[in-house]
């Protein structure tokens, strides 16, 4: 009795087999090009790169044959890159703090806001990524100069007669960079309140909740996954940038991504450029993978808990 009933469904796995083969084969072709991409756009550059960093070089700008990790020695001696790379790491760490409050009340208008505000402030939070990142640098540098904009106000506001210049230091290069690299944190906080229920956050007013307990309770951590996607890409950008530091920071606020222009364009280090490029891609993978355990541990015990519940 067994294999009479096992028998017609030997018979519909054969039947589909070539039906089978052929999705399978569809989805590799469609698959192809992105696969393509990846490989010729980010994997070879980073694998040529990493080859690189374990490259000797010599004094006239030439790489030799053979592996060599003197590159990282070198790094690793020297306390002027471990002052850049954490500078580095806390000037990332501190715009993507500033972005969070920022982001989430523009985030909530674009969710479930009406069409017309929606819509400004999209426009409104999209509208810098239209402007060419060395325009925006330069902007800025003239709102934080000793004499800019933004010392004017504050005299003429009576706030401070002799405010403290700005530019030139990291707080320069922090404003800046939050400003380009908020739309990042924006749009997928926003994309993630839009798929919360409006039903839970209605049951929660019903339970007595006001807005701010709605808010905290109910639209923050149902919003975690979009924050900490919008984290993970306001750090990375922000380690890597080069443009803004070195328009806003100059020498004294320096960041990784100068010291590896300095090291391929200037000095022709190549091997060396590319053992601190490396450095900075292993270091912000690290953190954002902690970022992301984090915000999963914390996603996943709300969750239990609001089950247990």
């Amino acid at each position: 009795m067994q294999d009479r009933a096992a028998a017609p469904a030997q018979a519909l796995l054969v039947a589909n087999g070539p039906h089978r083969r052929f999705v399978l084969s569809s989805g590799a072709i469609l698959v192809a090009p992105a696969v393509i991409f990846l490989l010729a756009c980010f994997v070879v550059p980073i694998a040529q790169m990493v080859g690189y960093s374990v490259t000797a070089h010599m004094d006239q700008g030439v790489a030799v044959p053979g592996l060599t990790t003197e590159n990282y020695a070198r790094l690793f001696r020297s306390n002027l890159y471990w002052i850049v790379l954490v500078r580095t790491l806390r000037i990332a760490v501190i715009t993507s703090l500033i972005c969070i409050p920022i982001a989430y009340p523009l985030a909530y208008v674009m969710a479930r806001g009406s069409a017309f505000w929606s819509r400004l402030v999209m426009f409104t939070v999209i509208s810098p990524l239209l402007v060419l990142v060395v325009v925006r640098a330069y902007g800025w540098k003239l709102i934080l100069a000793k004499q800019g904009f933004l010392n004017w106000l504050l005299q003429n506001l009576g706030i401070a007669q002799s405010p403290p210049a700005l530019l030139y230091t990291e707080w320069a290069v922090i404003i800046a960079s939050a400003h380009v690299f908020l739309p990042f944190l924006v749009l997928p906080i926003a994309g993630a309140i839009g798929k919360i229920d409006l039903g839970v956050e209605d049951a929660a007013r019903t339970l007595g909740a006001d807005w701010r307990a709605v808010f905290w309770r109910v639209t923050v951590p149902l919003s975690l996954p979009g924050l900490a996607v919008g984290v993970t890409l306001v750090f990375s950008l922000t380690a890597a940038s080069y443009v803004t530091p070195q328009i806003l920071g100059g020498n004294f606020a320096s960041m990784l991504g100068t010291l590896v222009q300095q090291q391929v364009l200037s000095v022709n280090d190549w091997p060396f450029g590319a053992a601190l490029a490396t450095v900075l891609l292993i270091v912000t993978l690290l953190v954002n993978l902690v970022l992301l355990r984090l915000f999963e541990h914390r996603f996943a015990r709300w969750a239990g808990a609001g089950a247990a519940r």
